[in-house]
């Protein structure tokens, strides 16, 4: 399910800003005007009284533009949202979403059943006449906005359709069972999914009319999820299986990325799939040359590789992914070098304002810096402060007693906590809850182990606000002398937790040492 929204704006960039003008086939609208994209529409039994549009203008800022609209008593609505090109969005009414593809000119007719937006969602052009639809193509009596409307209609049925067929289906997928399987079944299935995929993108294309651009982004979703499922298949599913080793691939596992158009395709590049698979295809080739995660170089050897293997769009689009990673996963020393590299390239200036933004939030959080101190009232209590805790392990954890995801990770906390009993480390949990109540009595009731605490005002809270918390669970690994030692370790969760938190012991200040004897690195 995917995450709602918490701003508001009215001006739109889309794919536009990411991708060449080009004409549409039939004579639609080119994607270089702006203008409204309109979906009027009625639900029946609607459950809520507002819907809405959400879309990502720029592929670094994990902030949505929210389009609302209102539903009146019978179900009826109109939304209209600015846009200077196609972009794929998000259809929200409450806590279900059905994937969009809009752009200017797009005027459609939605309709839904309110307890099952995914399932019922059609389309409908509005102001084309009835049976027009099955005859676009050869038909000269639709009038260029009209054509253009009708294949806007196709676009969205053919994703309601996709998403019912491939997307919902456990079958086609990768997870939950598929994971499972050995080297050969699995390169079985992913080619089984390609055709199939394939096969119906190509039989509603011949059957109906799409846009070049829409065309362009069903084609570059099926390509690229697909590569990126088998690129990152040996890692999840080493990740998940925990009863086995890591698989070793035979040598013709990787062959398929020895072609050159999976890298330059330049009708994909503003497709997120695509993104994604430039992002893990230069993690594949660092690890291909034993550089690791954790090592002190690894994001500026991904960023050489980048910089050397990519050009265009493509080459600015990833270098920025990789910036974000080394500031988030606490590379930021590194990452100052990069950035001005980054500016020298980026002349058109598209992407500097966000990156320098996401590089002040996290610049206090690198490794090797030191954690920023608190004291916080226990469960039982008590005054505890941060840096009381220094000569330890500190594994921090920041979390609600309402949120479902940290609630599931509660067992992990506790078979955590008895493993490392006697240990040097202890487990910190600052709760975020709003209410000191809830918070208090799942402490005691569940007997919860470590250290209790509970940060008044939430994700308001000074505390939250310190160490950048936009979320929850959200967890950090402090060294023996309170400096950061990871700011994004495994999951509570995760089985390779375990190994990581061993491997830490008697690790603080080496990382940062390392870090300052590299170039550019240092305070």
């Amino acid at each position: 399910m995917k995450l709602l929204f918490t701003c508001l704006t009215t001006l739109g960039l889309g794919l536009a800003s990411l991708l060449p003008a080009r004409a549409q086939p039939g004579g639609g609208r080119p994607a270089d005007i702006a203008g409204a994209a309109i979906l009027t529409g009625r639900i029946t039994n609607p459950k809520t009284d507002t819907i809405a549009i959400a879309i990502h203008d720029s592929p670094f800022d994990s902030k949505e533009r929210i389009s609302y609209a209102r539903v009146n008593e019978k179900g009826e609505f109109r939304l209209s949202i600015l846009l200077t090109g196609s972009t794929k969005a998000d259809l929200v009414y409450g806590d279900a979403v059905a994937d969009l593809f809009l752009d200017p000119g797009t005027d459609l007719d939605v309709r839904f059943k309110g307890d099952d937006l995914p399932g019922t969602v059609k389309f409908k052009a509005n102001d084309v006449p009835t049976g027009f639809a099955t005859r676009l193509r050869n038909n000269t009596s639709l009038t260029d906005s009209q054509r253009h409307r009708q294949q806007m209609a196709n676009a969205n049925n053919y994703l309601a359709e996709f998403d019912e067929q491939f997307v919902s289906n456990d079958g086609f997928q990768v997870l939950p069972d598929n994971i499972q399987l050995y080297e050969t079944p699995f390169v079985s299935f992913l080619d089984y999914r390609i055709k199939h995929e394939r096969n119906f993108l190509e039989d509603r294309a011949a059957k109906q009319s799409f846009t070049i651009d829409f065309y362009n982004y069903a084609k570059a979703e099926i390509t690229y999820s697909n590569a990126n499922d088998r690129l990152t298949f040996p890692d999840l599913r080493e990740q998940v299986v925990s009863t086995e080793g890591r698989l070793t691939m035979t040598p013709g596992y990787y062959d398929y990325l020895r072609d050159p158009n999976l890298l330059n395709d330049q009708t994909a590049v503003g497709n997120e799939q695509f993104q994604e698979f430039l992002l893990n295809y230069v993690h594949f080739m660092a690890a291909q040359q034993k550089h690791l995660r954790t090592d002190p170089d690894f994001y500026p050897v991904c960023y050489a590789l980048a910089s050397k293997r990519l050009n265009g769009t493509m080459k600015l689009l990833t270098l920025g992914r990789i910036l974000q990673e080394s500031f988030r996963f606490g590379h930021v020393r590194q990452s100052a070098a990069m950035l001005a590299d980054f500016k020298a390239l980026d002349t058109r200036k598209r992407y500097v304002a966000t990156l320098d933004a996401d590089f002040g939030k996290h610049k206090a959080l690198a490794i090797g810096s030191q954690a920023p101190d608190f004291r916080l009232m226990s469960a039982t209590g008590d005054s505890i402060k941060l840096s009381s805790l220094q000569g330890k392990l500190v594994y921090l954890n920041f979390w609600k007693s309402t949120n479902g995801l940290c609630l599931r990770d509660l067992s992990y906390a506790q078979d955590l906590a008895r493993r490392f009993e006697g240990k040097n480390i202890v487990f910190v949990n600052v709760a975020l809850d709003e209410l000191e109540m809830p918070w208090r009595q799942l402490v005691t009731i569940k007997k919860l182990p470590g250290v209790q605490l509970r940060a008044v005002g939430g994700l308001r809270s000074a505390v939250a606000k310190a160490y950048n918390v936009q979320e929850v669970p959200t967890y950090l690994l402090l060294g023996e002398d309170g400096t950061i030692l990871n700011p994004k370790p495994k999951r509570l969760s995760s089985r390779a937790a375990v190994d990581e938190i061993n491997q830490s012991f008697g690790k603080a200040g080496v990382y940062s040492a390392a870090v300052s004897q590299m170039p550019g690195g240092g305070k």
